[in-house]
């Protein structure tokens, strides 16, 4: 990896670099100390690249809550039974459905199953399955087969299996949630990374003082985890904490006191000195760059500047090399006021709309608050596999795969998903013609958007007729025709053949099937 890495860099001439995400694999660790020593000796690191490994914040978080979720296994194994029981054949999940009409169950969606070794799913699942758990029992008493079934294995889930998976749901939403937050795409920005990780801290630790003995072990084995990454004060990453400072809602006052409450009085004091020193090492760095590019300018006044300066002040302090008694832009921005933040800020857009007060510390938020928090969002691209190429669609042809993936992520963007709101009666119903349907020949799961792109396609290719669905918006179908056809037409290995972007919007919004 590092010796691709290496070759990539000569290839783009990239003269600097910050800093390098990986996940926490053993061999990373290795690649990045071979990277630092090959940027050091090209003079390419910054801060002699002592803080250029950067570990996936996804990543970790996987860690802690696997680790975690070893104290209720036995619990979520029964209930992932049941819900795998229940989504094995068409004939199980209407008689569950019939069920959940018996019980009066308001809630729309249906129980999912989820990936063993993916925690974000059994989280998704048990939350799916609690809403069900009456539908669940009644099941059990009407089903022999079900019981049956899971006797085979760890058994029926019992009353206390669901109080368990119940009172666990509060942690794991508030991993959930931190983990929705930092694997983004388009919007987190590096400043994110630590003010999780202090909040998950302190989060942790309160759990581990519950009187839910369970819930206490839990936290625990989550908590020694955490320990092993981000309870070290000396291998906290400084350019993680910078970013953070220069968050114009908290700045450095905010940054110390998480530090004294992660690490205590007695580290705090080595901490903050730390973090000072990089601070204003890394502002003297910024600082000289912006100076040199200025030096043409300052060595030759110009007229209009010798005109002003009609004392000679600056040819003294060039000559003298004495400097005004001006406050640097950093202590001018620390000693500010912090921005209010009862509501979201555009930390992004501050720093441009003040780079002119803060020019040299606008050059630094634009490097660090870009440093990428977690590798989530790059590696989502490279795996889909699973998500697409089904048991039901093991044939599909590499080129209607990248159609598949093309038009999905399309769908996901702002524009697209604000064609067609999503009205769950609606989706059921369509949920329940592709499982009855005799002219689709793939059986296909709840997911909204796969259902949809399975249609387009079944339309586009004349397998099925839009008349079937009467109850369908129509102009929307005819978009999914479009999206699908774009998305084969983009395939396509004439590159001069492949619609521009404002093109497909222009076909959308006149519901043209003829891209």
């Amino acid at each position: 990896m590092a010796q691709n890495v290496k070759a990539c860099l000569n290839s783009w001439k990239l003269n600097k670099i910050l800093s390098l995400t990986v996940d926490n694999a053993s061999s990373n660790d290795v690649g990045v100390m071979y990277l630092q020593r090959r940027l050091n000796s090209w003079k390419s690191s910054v801060l002699n690249g002592e803080y250029l490994h950067m570990r996936c914040c996804a990543h970790i978080l996987n860690l802690i809550v696997k680790d975690g979720l070893k104290e209720i296994d036995d619990s979520v194994a029964k209930i992932r039974d049941a819900v795998k029981y229940v989504r094995s054949s068409n004939s199980r999940l209407t008689r569950f459905k019939a069920c959940i009409a018996q019980e009066n169950i308001p809630h729309k969606t249906l129980v999912c199953l989820d990936v063993e070794t993916r925690w974000n799913s059994t989280y998704l699942m048990l939350v799916a399955a609690l809403k069900h758990q009456k539908a669940f029992e009644l099941l059990e008493m009407q089903a022999k087969k079900f019981v049956e079934e899971l006797n085979k294995g760890r058994g029926v889930p019992s009353f206390q299996d669901w109080d368990y998976a119940k009172s666990v749901l509060p942690f794991l939403e508030m991993f959930y949630d931190t983990t929705l937050r930092i694997s983004g795409s388009s919007y987190v920005t590096s400043n994110l990374y630590m003010k999780e990780v202090f909040a998950l801290g302190r989060r942790i630790q309160q759990y581990r003082d519950d009187d839910d003995l369970s819930i206490s072990l839990m936290a625990s084995k989550m908590k020694a985890k955490y320990n092993k990454y981000w309870g070290n004060a000396k291998t906290i990453n400084m350019l993680l904490l910078i970013a953070v400072v220069l968050d114009p809602c908290h700045k450095l006052d905010y940054v110390e006191w998480c530090l004294v409450n992660s690490f205590g009085v007695e580290v705090d004091g080595e901490l903050k000195t730390k973090l000072s020193s990089c601070l204003h090492s890394l502002y003297n760095l910024y600082q000289g760059a912006d100076e040199g590019n200025q030096d043409d300018t300052l060595s030759q006044p110009s007229a209009s500047d010798k005109a002003k300066d009609i004392y000679d002040m600056g040819l003294y302090r060039r000559s003298t090399g004495r400097k005004s008694n001006l406050k640097s832009e950093l202590d001018r921005y620390l000693n500010e006021d912090c921005e209010p933040d009862d509501k979201p800020l555009d930390i992004l857009g501050w720093w441009k709309a003040n780079s002119n007060r803060f020019s040299i510390l606008a050059n630094m938020a634009r490097d660090i608050l870009a440093i990428p928090v977690s590798t989530v969002a790059s590696e989502s691209a490279f795996s889909m596999g699973g998500r697409i190429i089904d048991q039901y669609r093991s044939s599909l042809t590499p080129k209607m795969i990248e159609a598949l993936v093309c038009t999905e992520d399309w769908l996901k963007g702002d524009f697209f998903s604000s064609l067609a709101p999503e009205n769950f009666e609606e989706l059921e119903k369509v949920e329940q013609d592709l499982i009855l349907s005799e002219d689709i020949t793939c059986s296909m799961g709840p997911d909204f958007e796969a259902q949809l792109i399975a249609v387009a396609m079944s339309i586009l290719d004349g397998d099925i007729g839009i008349n079937n669905y009467s109850s369908w918006n129509v102009i929307f179908v005819n978009k999914m025709k479009v999206l699908v056809a774009v998305a084969l037409k983009c395939v396509e290995e004439d590159k001069d053949a492949r619609p521009t972007m404002s093109q497909v919007v222009e076909m959308l919004q006149s519901h043209d099937t003829d891209p």
